[in-house]
């Protein structure tokens, strides 16, 4: 498992939250969003996943990553 800290411009309130976990979750990565630094922690594992595909979704989602 490998553990990553996202810079995401654009998240402002819990809809925000919960837009990026679902996407997340989707992808079946773990993700923990933090409004007051602006930044996602995603937990994943690198031979299901690429950590563009995760930038992707959070960008699909509305956010700059």
């Amino acid at each position: 498992m490998k553990n990553e800290v996202l810079n995401v411009n654009g998240m402002s309130c819990v809809h925000c939250v919960n837009s990026i976990e679902g996407a997340l979750k989707s992808l079946g990565v773990q993700g923990n969003v933090n409004l007051e630094n602006g930044t996602v922690t995603v937990v994943y594992d690198e031979n299901k996943v690429t950590l563009e595909t995760i930038k992707e979704a959070i960008e699909e989602q509305g956010y700059e990553v």
